[in-house]
């Protein structure tokens, strides 16, 4: 496989890809099975549901993984790269314009807008993973002890945001203690469970060290580090006030690509363009190590019953956390006319089932017209 035929693919993708994961998930297949047959059906599932098991943006990791199938390590880094690329870009050009001094009216209404909107697409979320994770229970004790991480993860996420990784990493390892004392004999595989690295933050400056947890501990996708990433950026460091880190997350939505995107407006905030690039950069280099690393050993990632308990433990508290980001999110709403339209967006994205970014739009649309007609923004 030639790798400018890699880099025009995947930047393609990484162009059009609006509507998150599934949007990815469904451009890939189509691109690499159903349209060139560079992988087999069996081949991309397998992909799929390893890249799933790993922390960090499942689509961008799933990204890398095809490019490193069709061209090893080479084009698994200029797959990755031509698939974020896009989107960043994009998020740069818009951080700009938003995190301006001044910006326009109109600009501040759509942001107003949008950000509005943010915390019914956490739940939205929330509750679109909670039905595959209930089903890995097991049914009995299993769906009592989902339950609890589940309730965890969302306490954790609306209260003690920053210190939502280790409830994460607790969930996680409790199953994997439960279930240990259930495993017999050597046929139900060995107790490994997956390897963590969480770097100390001595030595990092503090931009580096909020990417380094955004990119490295987001078990469930990229939404469930927002409460860690608002309460860094918000209240820690003050890069920026709770409106425009609904701003970032809008922005991060709307635009191309994975949610983790947000952290190159939160970089943008903390010290311009140069420190975005780094947070972007630090954020997305687990996802390329740990496909070009692990990628040989998937096959026993998936098979590791200890794996599979400590993705059921911290999966679980991170769909909660998901949804208990809807809290601080929504607490972040300055202004009384924006709850009339969180609660528009929570009809369409809760009640209808309708895309997320056609709702940021609109959001963002009802945002001008409320400023232009008054209200404070």
């Amino acid at each position: 496989m030639r790798l400018p035929t890699i880099a025009r693919e995947w930047a393609r993708i990484g162009i059009t890809g609006f509507g998150g994961p599934p949007a990815h998930v469904a451009l890939l297949r189509a691109l690499c099975v159903d349209k060139k047959e560079w992988l087999t059906a069996r081949q991309f599932e397998d992909g799929l549901a390893a890249t799933n098991l790993l922390p960090g943006p499942a689509s961008t990791q799933l990204a890398i993984f095809c490019a490193w199938r069709l061209r090893g390590r080479l084009g698994a880094v200029v797959g990755g790269l031509c698939f974020i690329g896009p989107g960043l870009i994009v998020i740069l050009a818009l951080s700009a314009v938003f995190l301006a001094s001044h910006p326009p009216l109109w600009i501040r209404g759509a942001a107003a807008g949008a950000g509005s909107a943010v915390a019914a697409v956490a739940v939205r979320a929330s509750t679109g993973l909670m039905p595959a994770g209930w089903r890995r229970t097991g049914g009995g004790a299993g769906r009592v002890r989902w339950l609890c991480y589940l309730v965890a993860g969302a306490a954790a996420a609306a209260t003690v945001g920053q210190y939502l990784v280790l409830v994460l990493l607790a969930s996680g390892l409790v199953e994997v203690t439960v279930r240990a004392g259930a495993w017999r004999g050597p046929t139900r595989g060995p107790l490994t469970v997956f390897p963590l690295v969480i770097p100390a933050a001595g030595g990092l400056s503090a931009l580096t060290w909020v990417a380094v947890k955004v990119g490295a501990l987001s078990y469930g996708g990229g939404f469930v580090i927002i409460p860690l990433m608002q309460h860094d950026a918000v209240t820690t460091y003050h890069w920026m006030t709770a409106t425009q880190f609904l701003d970032a997350v809008a922005l991060g939505q709307v635009t191309p690509g994975p949610v983790v995107q947000t952290v190159a407006v939160v970089g943008y905030a903390a010290g311009g363009l140069g420190s975005a690039l780094i947070a972007s950069l630090v954020a997305f280099a687990p996802s390329f190590a740990f496909v070009m690393v692990g990628a040989p050993h998937f096959d026993r990632l998936r098979s590791s019953v200890g794996v599979q308990a400590f993705l059921t433990g911290a999966g679980a508290a991170a769909v909660g956390a998901i949804a208990g980001a809807a809290v601080p999110l929504g607490l972040a709403l300055a202004h009384l006319w924006q709850l009339g339209v969180l609660g528009l967006a929570a009809v369409w994205l809760l009640g209808l089932r309708r895309g997320v970014v056609p709702a940021l739009v609109a959001a963002g649309v009802l945002g001008v017209v409320a400023v232009m007609a008054g209200a404070p923004a």
